[in-house]
């Protein structure tokens, strides 16, 4: 999770002065917030993330011992699959985080009704993912997102403009959970190939075979 740190700094003759810093990871912030009270020229201090939330140097630690035991380093892949003759989609999303020192992979699909082409059900597995997401309880941390659909995640980007309002309509619920778990989302558009995972479930799905999965990896680290 990376914040700002705001402050107020005492400047000679008691004049105050308000400082902003640029993103620093939170744990860094903190650090650093402490070497500003030992000067004694620093008073309040307030840290802020990407989303505007403003957080007291008491409930970021908080926040940082609760994420401890809480999904984070994650790495979510999406793909979704449409059938022009049934107007079906499947979608496939894999995860993988850490918590509690161990490394897990989730896995899951869904079969989706009444699409209208292979790009909404690449937006509607985006947005199965988020759901996903919000299951597992990952909110205020940085999560990458990596796909194939290039289209998907240089809109999200902001990259490349939408100008589909059906598209847009899914941008929009899509942004606004992301802003609502206080994600900061990294897009890595990859290829068909480094995607086989969650094409493979997206595939399963349309064939109406769903899959739930989650499993520790034996890998640590």
């Amino acid at each position: 999770m990376d914040v700002r740190i705001q402050w107020t700094y005492i400047a000679s003759k008691k004049r105050e002065v308000v400082l902003t810093s640029d993103f620093i990871r939170a744990e860094e912030a903190l650090a650093l917030a402490e070497d500003f009270e030992k000067t004694g020229r620093a008073k309040a201090i307030h840290f802020i993330d990407h989303h505007g939330g403003i957080w007291s140097k008491k409930e970021l630690n908080k926040l940082l011992k609760e994420m401890e035991s809480e999904p984070h380093d994650v790495i979510a892949y999406f793909d979704g699959g449409f059938d022009h003759a049934t107007a079906k989609g499947g979608a496939g999303v894999v995860v993988y985080y850490k918590q509690n020192n161990e490394q897990y992979r989730l896995r899951a699909n869904l079969q989706l009704d009444e699409l209208r082409s292979n790009n909404e059900a690449e937006y509607a597995a985006f947005w199965f993912l988020m759901q996903m997401l919000e299951e597992l309880g990952v909110h205020h941390l940085p999560v990458t997102f990596r796909g194939d659909s290039h289209v998907v995640l240089k809109q999200l980007s902001g990259d490349w403009p939408c100008f589909e309002d059906d598209y847009n309509a899914w941008l929009d619920r899509i942004e606004e959970k992301m802003s609502e778990l206080g994600i900061e989302p990294i897009y890595e558009p990859i290829s068909r190939k480094q995607n086989k995972e969650a094409d493979q479930l997206a595939r399963q799905a349309l064939a109406g075979q769903m899959i739930t999965s989650m499993m520790e990896l034996t890998e640590k680290g």
